[in-house]
């Protein structure tokens, strides 16, 4: 009986000053960062794949004016 009463004085004290609500808004927050940084190497992904496609137009260019030149 006396743990109980322990254990309820304890999750008030916790509630009271706020620790649950800031660990319910930090893993909220973590999930928000999980996902910022997932669209971020989605983002990162698709502009080093414009940048290959980009040197490999600009390689088919140079070849084309290198056997107009000859």
């Amino acid at each position: 009986m006396r743990s109980v009463i322990l254990v309820v004085v304890a999750c008030l004290t916790l509630n009271a000053c706020g620790l649950v609500e800031t660990a319910a808004s930090s893993a909220a927050g973590g999930a928000a960062e999980v996902e910022q940084a997932k669209a971020a190497l989605k983002t990162e992904a698709r502009v080093k794949d414009q940048l290959d496609a980009a040197a490999a137009l600009e390689a088919q260019h140079r070849q084309a004016a290198d056997a107009s030149s000859q």
